[in-house]
């Protein structure tokens, strides 16, 4: 499976980014979706998933304003980041869980099978 992530970029605080990745995965409808991020010196962090059947999960510092949604046509993914801040800079990552999956909300990296190379977020207060 691979994916690539675009859409990062510089933003001021208080803007909003939409992150996009597609994937050559055959199962995509049924492979769980989610992205995680790498602040600088520190360590990788689950920010959200979404199931094939649409169910979503966030961690507490992005709910409210980061939304993820996928379209199983395009095979794609997204997570639109409103109010940004300054401390949601990171590279961001695009990962997939395939099947079979779990319906537990796995957040570690290992319950991600496959990464993508990262797109640079830059919120600037």
């Amino acid at each position: 499976v691979q994916l690539q992530a675009f859409g990062g970029g510089l933003v001021q605080a208080g803007d909003s980014l939409r992150l996009s990745c597609t994937a050559s995965a055959r199962t995509f409808s049924l492979t769980r979706m989610g992205w995680f991020r790498q602040a600088p010196g520190k360590e990788r962090e689950f920010i959200a998933c979404i199931w094939g059947s649409g169910s979503t999960y966030y961690t507490d510092s992005v709910k409210g304003r980061f939304t993820i949604s996928r379209d199983n046509a395009k095979k794609a993914v997204y997570l639109q980041m409103n109010s940004l801040k300054p401390e949601d800079t990171a590279v961001y990552y695009c990962v997939a869980d395939v099947p079979p999956v779990s319906t537990l909300p796995g957040t570690t990296i290992s319950d991600f099978d496959y990464w993508g190379q990262g797109t640079q977020v830059t919120v600037s207060s």
